[in-house]
């Protein structure tokens, strides 16, 4: 029997024969109008065909939380050393105290070489990464929108400052489905501590969850609970699970309209199938010595980065679409030469173990490797209790980020920050623009990537953008 809800209720009593008459056109006219289609879902996951030809299959997604200071990374300005310590005022009407008031230049405590046959500007903490220089196309014209980490890492990762959206990989694994249906799409690989904004930063959003990111440690079991107790057997798993597919089969005919419940369906028989395969892919032991070494396995500063970045190389190479891997602690307000120095030596051997090993494997020209922070720093701090600390504040007009693979502008320098690197001033782009091209390079096309949601089609770059074109070889 339909219920009568209070509001129905109300309504029907002040609708004339008019009223319902022109209701009842409109909904007429409703029904006769074509219905808005997403992708076809039927095997979410499956492999489907890009919009055009792709440069990158798979990506590589380096996240450096906190924002990684371009100015002591890869972006020099020697006019710093004549400012060093001079303090003015900044009155501009800010929001953030992070930009007013009274302020001081700091230079950079780090020494920079130019390195490879490129002659790409990296801090002498790359020691390792400038054997590779020749491989990155570093670009200095990204500009952000936040100044906070939270909104910040959303908009890098999500395309949207309040989070609630589909994260990068998702969209990903969206229009290309993935090549190896024993595992997850889209993975992700985050220190003991969450990011901020929490798993937010690799959410499906309003897409279905089949996209959502899927979380995995390095070590021990990369999902809790992913095997059964001892006593279960493979046998008896198959039969737990057909059980429970019938059962949610038939509350799916009642509720066919209910996504969650055919992405957990599918969820329980993706676990089963990961039993087999990923133990095998995490278990890192089984690379050689040789390989261990190479990405820093076994010492103190490298072993957690290195063995994250070994296990995405593994699981693209496995067929992953999209591999995301935090490496946090960049946030340097002072002791700016304590702890960057710290951060750069922990990613340094890694990465470039990584994009060494991707070359070696031939896989380098089909994967996108991107390096980038939510932000860039200032050239300048404020008073750090009440006095001047060598570090630097937020700063999301300027910023260094670098990619290599995938078909880029290797060997390169795109754009430029001006003299003492406070805002980006040649080839200048927003975030969405990044975005759109990142789909690009994985043979997208963002207006074509859409999802029908809230009355509306939706796409990563939110309200359209336009590929960065000098960032493509």
């Amino acid at each position: 029997m339909h219920r009568l809800h209070r509001r129905d209720f109300l309504y029907g009593m002040g609708a004339s024969l008019g009223t319902v008459a022109f209701n009842a056109m409109l909904q007429a006219e409703e029904k006769s109008k074509p219905k808005p289609k997403n992708l076809v879902l039927d095997q979410p996951l499956a492999p489907r065909d890009p919009h055009f030809k792709p440069r990158a299959k798979a990506c590589i997604f380096l996240f450096m939380e906190g924002g990684p200071s371009h100015l002591d990374t890869f972006d020099p300005k020697p006019a710093l050393e004549k400012l060093h310590l001079k303090e003015f005022v900044r009155k501009d009407a800010q929001v953030s105290a992070m930009a007013s008031g009274k302020r001081y230049y700091i230079k950079s405590p780090f020494k920079h070489r130019q390195a490879g046959q490129s002659g790409i500007s990296l801090c002498e903490h790359f020691s390792h990464l400038s054997e590779m220089a020749d491989e990155l196309c570093v670009y200095h014209g990204l500009q952000a929108e936040s100044i906070n980490h939270p909104t910040a890492c959303y908009h890098m990762n999500t395309g949207n400052r309040f989070g609630g959206d589909p994260a990068v990989g998702s969209w990903m694994t969206y229009g290309l489905g993935t090549e190896n249906q024993n595992l997850p799409a889209f993975i992700v690989l985050p220190e003991v501590a969450y990011p901020q904004g929490g798993s937010a930063n690799w959410s499906n959003g309003f897409l279905p969850a089949y996209f959502q990111g899927t979380a995995l440690r390095s070590k021990g079991s990369p999902i809790l609970d992913l095997n059964p107790p001892t006593h279960v057997t493979r046998k008896t798993q198959r039969k737990n699970l057909d059980l429970l597919a019938a059962l949610n089969q038939a509350d799916m005919k009642r509720n066919p309209h209910e996504e969650v419940l055919a992405a957990r369906m599918e969820s329980y028989e993706l676990a089963f199938r990961m039993q087999t395969q990923v133990p095998d892919i995490i278990n890192l032991d089984k690379e050689t010595k040789q390989t261990q070494e190479m990405y820093g396995l076994g010492k103190t500063e490298t072993d957690s980065f290195g063995r994250r970045c070994l296990l995405a190389r593994k699981l693209v190479e496995e067929g992953v679409r999209f591999v995301q891997i935090y490496a946090a602690g960049w946030d340097s307000h002072d002791y700016l030469d304590r702890s960057h120095k710290a951060r750069m030596q922990a990613v340094d051997q890694p990465i470039a173990a990584l994009l060494e090993d991707l070359k070696s494997r031939g896989l380098l020209d089909e994967t996108l490797v991107v390096w980038t922070g939510e932000f860039g720093r200032s050239p300048d701090n404020g008073m750090r209790s009440g006095r001047q600390a060598a570090g630097r504040d937020h700063n999301a007009k300027g910023m260094a980020m670098w990619m290599a693979g995938g078909g880029v502008k290797a060997g390169h320098r795109i754009g430029a920050t001006d003299e003492i690197g406070d805002h980006a001033v040649e080839v200048v782009n927003p975030i969405r623009n990044l975005h759109v091209t990142l789909e690009h390079i994985m043979g997208l096309d963002d207006n074509q990537l859409t999802y029908f949601h809230e009355g509306r089609f939706k796409v990563l770059s939110q309200t359209g953008g336009a590929v960065i074109k000098e960032l493509l070889g």
